[in-house]
């Protein structure tokens, strides 16, 4: 059998006794049939084929289409006949059966919805009867050879059974019902319905006949499969509606007289499709659902991809348009609650500026009367014509961000499932503006709580370049900073450091240094307990941060040179151009700043002449990665000689430049460049 189920088997008194339990499923009849098929072979009652796998696919279809549950099959067969038993698990009584007592004078035509199964087992079986045990309720019938052989003439009244037509036998009846698709796909259910339909035309003698199906998207209803000519509009026709659930619905009309057999067969047959486009429509619904995750999958990675909010918003429409809607619409509150066109895109881009002109009218009819309805009251609201579709609000944690209006495509009204997808999709942008309107907001605050920590510019001084560059990293806060601080009418005191981390923390021990600095260089106070003040006052306050320091005193001459006395506090050492072009590096190393009681600092001194320059910088300049290349400290040297000659301004823009093109990737840390020169 090809579906899965629980069997038992035996053999005893009562002869061979085979059960299965099979699921609610298209291959359940012939699963059935299969497992009625092994047990006749193996007891010796092949004469009882035809009727029995007739009779089997009539109550396992029927129990398919109306129970929607298990089936419990139990086959027994013994030396004077064969047990059929089909049992479901549906609470109510067996009503898809019909069950009712013996009728001898039942006329086939007269077969109601409910009840065609059993007057085939009514006039086929030996015996026939109803179960009802524990949960479960079903019908069996008996078959014995002595009654097997039976025409199908006794089911067809004496007044119709024209002798030119013919009657089908047992065999026909049984090869129709076992006709079964060879695949499930949309071509297969066209010959599929093809197959039935000859079968069904040659049985009862019809000239012709079609199947039409609509499946709901918009094409409206499709001739499927024909047999023969078209049924006349003066005929006496038979039409039957097919049992589908919606979307679909559909019709099998017959170019035969609705009287005799004819017309039972063609609802027996219109039911044994109906049971195959519904596994068609559920195979289709679940595919349609696969869609929908991939498409709300890949609408979540774009959307998350960026944290601009105007490229958020504008990206929004064109996820929608055309998968979804015609046209989509994006509005955004300001401060004062009104909506606020955001985007707004149309499968036409001729017909855009005219969307754009509906969207902008007002009144209580308008369009965006109905989107404020939508934003205020948080719920989905329908949009009326000329621009039909419909509203659903943006909330992102709980608060309001505005409307996702969408137009529907012509003809074609959004099913139950595409407004979850547009529900889910307006949910998953208004967490993306959201994030995006959060980062921007960091990134305000990081911006402003970093131009704090910096010089709002740098001493202007004739003689005397100074100049810096300074490039953040993402939305926080980092832990460089420059400074240059006047300390004398001739005398300046030129600071370059680097906290560790990075954040609020780290901002606030940046502004901590760089004011403790400013208020011991007002004070006149020497360089070495300037260091130390600042050690003692980063140990005192703990929490593992510490710092590092270039700090420099700069004393003007008069022969125009400038005195440089220089102290690296675990600081990178500086970069001395001379206005020949040639490079070295100066300074020596010492104790960085907040990690030990004391610390040593030693000085050293440097003599700017006209044209040499001093460069200062951070770590963030030497360690800008490029895979698993460094830029080092050595290509920053060969960078600057060549800018020998230059101002500061242009040295510093210059090495800022050459930084950031070392690599294609955003910096990991924050660059910081300072630059003295002597301009005498």
């Amino acid at each position: 059998m090809s579906v899965e189920a629980d069997a038992i088997e035996g053999t005893g008194a009562s002869g061979l006794v085979r059960r299965v339990r099979l699921p609610n499923d298209r291959r359940t009849p012939a699963a059935a049939r299969a497992l009625v098929r092994s047990v006749l072979e193996e007891a010796g009652l092949e004469p009882l084929l035809n009727e029995a796998l007739l009779l089997t696919t009539e109550l396992s279809t029927n129990a398919v289409v109306h129970a929607n549950t298990e089936l419990d099959i139990e086959v027994r067969a013994d030396a004077t006949g064969l047990t059929v038993t089909v049992t479901d698990f549906a609470p109510g009584p067996v009503e898809q059966l019909a069950v009712g007592p013996r009728n001898e004078t039942v006329d086939i035509g007269e077969v109601a919805e409910r009840g065609r199964g059993l007057l085939l087992v009514d006039h086929f079986a030996s015996r026939w009867g109803t179960v009802h045990e524990g949960t479960g309720k079903g019908v069996w019938f008996r078959l014995e050879p002595e009654g097997a052989v039976r025409e199908a003439s006794a089911l067809v009244p004496a007044s119709v059974n024209a002798p030119e037509m013919g009657t089908p036998s047992v065999g026909a009846l049984s090869a129709l019902l076992q006709v079964n698709p060879e695949r499930q796909s949309e071509e297969g259910v066209a010959e599929f319905a093809a197959d039935l339909l000859a079968q069904l035309a040659r049985l009862t003698g019809a000239a012709g006949g079609v199947i039409r199906l609509d499946r709901g998207d918009g094409g409206g209803r499709q001739l499927l499969a024909r047999y023969g000519r078209a049924p006349r509009d003066d005929a006496d026709t038979i039409r039957v509606r097919l049992n589908v659930q919606r979307p679909y619905s559909g019709e099998l009309e017959l170019d035969a007289s609705p009287t005799g057999y004819a017309q039972p067969l063609a609802t027996l047959v219109a039911e044994r499709f109906s049971l195959h486009l519904e596994n068609d429509r559920l195979r289709r619904a679940d595919l349609r659902r696969q869609t929908w995750l991939t498409f709300l999958a890949e609408a979540s990675e774009l959307l998350a991809q960026s944290l601009d909010v105007n490229l958020t918003m504008a990206l929004i429409p064109q996820l929608v348009v055309p998968r979804l809607g015609q046209w989509c619409a994006v509005h955004t509150t300001d401060a004062w609650g009104r909506l606020q066109l955001a985007a707004a895109t149309h499968a036409d881009e001729s017909l855009l500026p005219q969307l754009h002109e509906t969207l902008a009218e007002t009144g209580p009819d308008s369009i965006l009367a109905r989107l404020e309805e939508a934003s205020r009251l948080g719920t989905q609201v329908m949009l009326g014509s000329p621009t039909e579709g419909f509203a659903v609000p943006l909330v992102a944690r709980g608060t309001r961000l505005g409307t996702l209006a969408v137009g529907r495509h012509h003809r074609i009204r959004h099913d139950a499932d595409e407004v979850n997808v547009l529900e889910d999709v307006a949910r998953r942008a208004a967490l993306a503006i959201d994030n995006a309107r959060i980062h921007d907001e960091r990134h305000k605050v990081a911006r402003t709580l970093q131009a704090s920590l910096l010089p709002p510019a740098l001493p202007k001084v004739e003689g005397v370049g100074f100049a810096a560059e300074y490039v953040p990293t993402g939305s926080e806060v980092g832990g460089d900073f420059y400074d240059v601080v006047p300390s004398g009418p001739e005398s300046w005191v030129v600071v370059v450091g680097d906290v560790s981390g990075k954040g609020v923390q780290a901002a606030t021990v940046t502004g901590l240094v760089r004011d403790v600095i400013r208020i011991l260089v007002d004070d006149h106070k020497p360089m070495t307990e300037i260091l130390c003040r600042v050690n003692k006052t980063l140990v005192q306050r703990g929490g593992g941060r510490y710092c590092t320091l270039a700090m420099a005193s700069v004393t003007r001459q008069a022969d125009g040179v400038l005195s440089v006395c220089l102290h690296l506090a675990g600081h990178d050492r500086a970069v001395l151009v001379h206005a020949d072009g040639k490079t070295s590096f100066v300074g020596e190393g010492g104790t960085a700043l907040g990690l030990l009681e004391s610390i040593t600092s030693p000085d050293t001194e440097v003599l700017l002449q006209p044209g040499d320059s001093l460069i200062f910088y951070t770590d963030g300049v030497t360690e800008r990665r490029r895979g698993r290349e460094l830029f080092g400290t050595s290509r920053l040297r060969d960078a600057a000689g060549p800018l020998a000659g230059y101002p500061a301004e242009v040295m510093a823009a210059r090495l800022r430049s050459t930084t950031i093109n070392f690599s294609v990737e955003e910096p990991r840390d924050d660059i910081a460049i300072l630059v003295l020169r002597n301009d005498a």
